[in-house]
């Protein structure tokens, strides 16, 4: 069977964590559109599994979360007249939960702003944990019921409350790319007793940043947006996999699972691909030779 130089594997990696987009990556390594496909699909999956055994028993003293939107095949308010749309098209949002210390990708989540989704979220989030954290959100209710049904009252729960406003400048921004001007916060007991100076969603929004820095789907005003929601699934477990135990962070300088205990080694994208070749499907061994009785003698 043919399979594509480490080199390369090694390179269209690299590159999909880098923020290009799958179509520039085929041009400048030299592959079809369908083997940087199917090098992420496989990636996705390696890396998925490899996220929901090791990132488990984490000891952490402040975890943070957030959500941050992006959309698959054309926004909400386009699926409706848009051609072919397939399950999932619409808004994405994906939920994550950092490490404030370690700055570790504890979980993340994919779907809706629903409260279902956080339900999940956060029932991911607990399984994860070794100890009782302090936990930080912003000021979405749906927070409120998951935290509650996840870690009952074995946890420091408060939120952070963004209160938005006109400019203080007396300008008008044009809303289409820049957000109303935050005029101020305000800080809410939820539960336990939370160190109420360190109530904050600074690191994960900071993350939210290095997302989309690092995925091309992610990108606003761009056509690189996901087309499939399985390969933006996949996209992003390639992504925490790297971000926590390949990418040196630039102010721990070590990696992020390394921070945290859950790794002694720093890793590489070579030990990405294996991964991937640890869960391929070892040949078995071939049959006789069977002549074709077709062909003339």
């Amino acid at each position: 069977m043919n399979k594509l130089p480490l080199h390369k594997r090694v390179m269209i990696l690299n590159l999909l964590v880098e923020g290009s987009s799958m179509r520039s990556i085929s041009r400048t390594v030299g592959v079809s559109i369908n083997t940087v496909t199917k090098l992420l699909v496989e990636a996705g999956e390696a890396c998925a599994a490899y996220h929901d055994e090791a990132v488990r028993n984490v000891k952490a003293a402040r975890v943070q979360c957030d959500e941050i939107w992006s959309f698959c095949y054309a926004k909400e308010k386009n699926v409706a007249t848009a051609k072919a749309a397939p399950d999932g098209a619409g808004d994405v949002w994906t939920w994550t939960a950092i490490d404030s210390d370690s700055k570790m990708i504890l979980a993340y989540e994919v779907g809706d702003r629903s409260a279902a989704t956080a339900i999940e979220f956060m029932d991911d989030l607990r399984a994860r944990l070794a100890n009782r954290v302090q936990l930080t959100t912003d000021g979405h209710k749906a927070y409120l019921e998951a935290v509650e049904g996840a870690f009952g009252g074995d946890v420091d729960f408060a939120q952070l409350v963004k209160l938005y406003g006109e400019s203080t400048d007396g300008k008008r921004h044009e809303k289409k790319y820049s957000p109303a001007e935050c005029t101020g916060t305000k800080k809410r007991v939820v539960e336990g007793k939370p160190d109420m100076k360190a109530v904050s969603t600074s690191y994960v929004e900071r993350q939210n940043l290095t997302m989309r820095m690092g995925m091309r789907r992610f990108t606003r005003l761009t056509n690189g947006f996901s087309k499939k929601l399985e390969n933006h699934l996949h996209m992003l477990s390639l992504y925490f996999v790297h971000y926590n135990f390949v990418r040196i962070h630039k102010s721990l300088k070590v990696t992020p699972a390394m921070a945290a205990g859950v790794a002694d080694t720093l890793h590489d994208m070579e030990w990405i691909v294996s991964l991937i070749d640890a869960r391929a499907p070892k040949p078995g061994p071939r049959g006789p030779y069977k002549k074709n009785l077709s062909e003339p003698e």
